[in-house]
């Protein structure tokens, strides 16, 4: 039996007597036979709670959520306290259409010049934006079409792999063809339908684009879902003239970090083969980060976006809860969870951005969402909004990674942002970080056995992958009080948070407590369990899921062994201008640290 603890109410606690506590979690590295072996025991009626308890009372679970008297009254969704308005922003509004949004952020960009850009034989970047493919379409030497048959060789090149490593998990060259044709016919016609016309993206596979199957990456949740539509945000998307080329691959129902998948092959990082490229948003990273697409959509409920954009060395904004309609993904009906885009550079990010927004009604009745707005970066004054940011840092948080040369490199990012911009770094304290990881997997986990549990006792037990039922078999281990124990945590977290945004405007911290991990041989075929690996990969990530607030990853280097670093920026709720503003300065300060990845493709090829 366990001691009864006692938490002070949140206004009690002295920020001065908190110590940072190191992470530690206790669970076994596991993959092939032990893997198979530890989820039938976890599976078996008798010994699977018996296990099942142990780890929760190995790393603390049962203290925190039954033992304590926690005196907040519970969040069970984000609840955001009324927000001053950004600075230096244009607004772009909600009711507008997805093509009139996309041309207002264009008003935010910097002017486009070709001979830097699309035509340039050295390009200082290291990746074709959204505006030189529009430049080149409307200059007539590309046209979507052409640009189509080298997307389609470069997935067909992926797919075929032995072993298997598809960036897609359902693909039609054909309908990618027609898709290309009806755009290179609006070009001659001079009538693209925005800046987005022709510009080929993927959609992760719990996102529904139409007529592909939505599968969560299983072997057949679409027989039991079958879909009709588009999501609301790929509606959007294809609204603006987007080649939509198939649903990218992922961690099997996104119950992972790493992005393995034995159903359909695991997606290999771009910058090295032989590892992960992190999760669960896997296929949508790693088919930007290849250059075959200028962007996609993936969905983040713990990190999702931001960790496979971080490893593979590409942007990925996680919006504000509610900022974006989640009608027609997999998880729409989460508290955590938020469809957002992956791009190779800030600014397209912004483009696609403005092309999703838009609550659902529920959510903007209930959360009341500020005006959407984007950072005016062609301004003379965005300097100047710059110079006012006070950025926050946890120091003994912030270093607690895997690998000094994370730490190391955003350190010296905040050096170059006070040196370049007047940037100012302030020291913060953010109490019970170990409860806030205790509340978000209690939250995540289970609303997500709350939604397949049907499907689960119906037979599909058995088709998911090990690792999936291995999750699963912990989710279940929660009980209604552990949930009300969770949100009252929520409450407190985001008391933490709220006050601490006070001070500073952005918190920044690394993308991830480790870079890219290797992916054993023997996972491929069974799968893998490494919860030593997925806490330093979710160290960071956490608070912009449970408290529903914005948050963007930036690469800003490479560690010793050329693998990619992410720099974090997580902002007040539905202050996304600010975090994008502050990114744009940081790609600008890093644009000489970023390496192209070792397998790219350069899918324009202007001549």
């Amino acid at each position: 039996m366990g001691s009864k603890r006692f938490m002070l109410p949140v206004e009690e606690v002295d920020l001065t007597t908190v110590k940072y506590d190191q992470e530690v979690i206790t669970a076994p590295r596991l993959t092939g036979f032990g893997l198979k072996l530890f989820v039938w025991i976890c599976e078996a009626p008798l010994l699977g709670s018996l296990l099942v308890s142990y780890l929760k009372n190995k790393n603390k679970f049962t203290e925190k959520l039954r033992y304590t008297v926690i005196p907040e009254r519970p969040m069970f969704r984000p609840e955001f306290p009324p927000q001053d308005p950004e600075t230096g922003v244009i607004t772009m509004e909600k009711d507008n259409t997805p093509t009139t949004r996309v041309q207002s952020a264009l008003k935010c960009l910097p002017p486009y010049d070709p001979a830097y850009g699309w035509s340039a034989d050295s390009s200082p970047f290291l990746y074709w934006k959204i505006r030189d493919f529009a430049h080149a379409y409307r200059s007539g030497s590309v046209t979507p079409s052409m640009v189509a048959e080298y997307v389609i060789s470069g997935v067909e090149e992926f797919n075929n792999k032995n072993p298997p490593m598809p960036l897609l998990i359902s693909f039609s060259a054909e309908d990618v063809r027609s898709q290309a044709e009806a755009s290179t016919q609006r070009f001659k016609e001079g009538n693209p339908l925005s800046i987005l016309d022709g510009v080929f993206m993927a959609i992760k596979d719990d996102i529904d684009c139409y007529p592909h199957p939505t599968k969560g990456a299983t072997t057949w949740f679409h027989e039991v879902r079958p879909i009709k539509r588009d999501a609301v945000c790929v509606s959007r998307l294809r609204s603006c003239g987007v080649i939509l080329i198939g649903k990218a691959n992922m961690h099997e129902l996104g119950l992972g970090t790493t992005g393995n998948n034995p159903n359909y092959g695991t997606t290999r990082n771009p910058h090295a083969l032989e590892r992960y490229t992190g999760g669960s948003s896997s296929g949508p990273a790693a088919i930007v980060a290849a250059g075959l697409c200028s962007a996609a959509l993936g969905t983040d409920g713990g990190g999702s976006v931001r960790i496979p954009s971080s490893l593979c060395g590409v942007v990925g904004l996680k919006t504000t809860y509610g900022r974006t309609d989640m009608e027609g993904s997999l998880c729409d009906c989460g508290t955590v969870e938020i469809i957002g885009p992956i791009a190779a550079t800030v600014e397209d990010v912004m483009l696609v951005y403005a092309a999703i927004l838009g609550p659902s009604p529920s959510d903007e009745f209930i959360l009341k969402p500020s005006i959407p707005c984007l950072p005016n970066l062609s301004s003379y004054n965005s300097s100047n909004d710059l110079a006012s940011l006070r950025l926050g840092k946890y120091t003994e948080w912030f270093n607690d990674v895997y690998s000094t040369d994370i730490s190391d490199r955003c350190d010296n990012v905040l050096s170059m942002l006070s040196k370049s911009h007047g940037c100012k770094t302030i020291e913060v304290v953010i109490p019970e970080l170990h409860e806030m990881r205790t509340a978000h997997i209690v939250a995540i986990g289970s609303e997500s056995a709350c939604s397949l549990y049907p499907d689960y006792i119906a037979g599909n037990a058995a088709k998911l992958t090990h690792d999936t039922r291995t999750n699963l078999a912990l989710f279940r281990g929660f009980s209604a009080s552990d949930y009300v124990a969770a949100g009252r945590l929520r409450r407190r977290i985001m008391y933490y948070h709220m006050e601490m945004f006070k001070n500073v405007d952005i918190l920044v911290t690394p993308t991830t407590g480790m870079t890219a991990p290797i992916i054993p041989p023997s996972s491929l075929q069974f799968g893998e369990t490494n919860l030593e690996d997925t806490g330093y990969l979710m160290r960071f990530i956490l608070a912009a899921n449970l408290l529903g607030l914005p948050a963007i990853t930036v690469p800003v280097g490479h560690d010793k062994q050329g693998l990619p670093i992410g720099l974090q920026l997580i902002g007040r709720p539905w202050g996304e201008a600010t975090i994008l503003r502050l990114a744009s300065a940081v790609e600008e300060l890093c644009l000489d640290s970023r390496k192209r990845p070792f397998t790219f493709y350069d899918v324009l090829k202007v001549k």
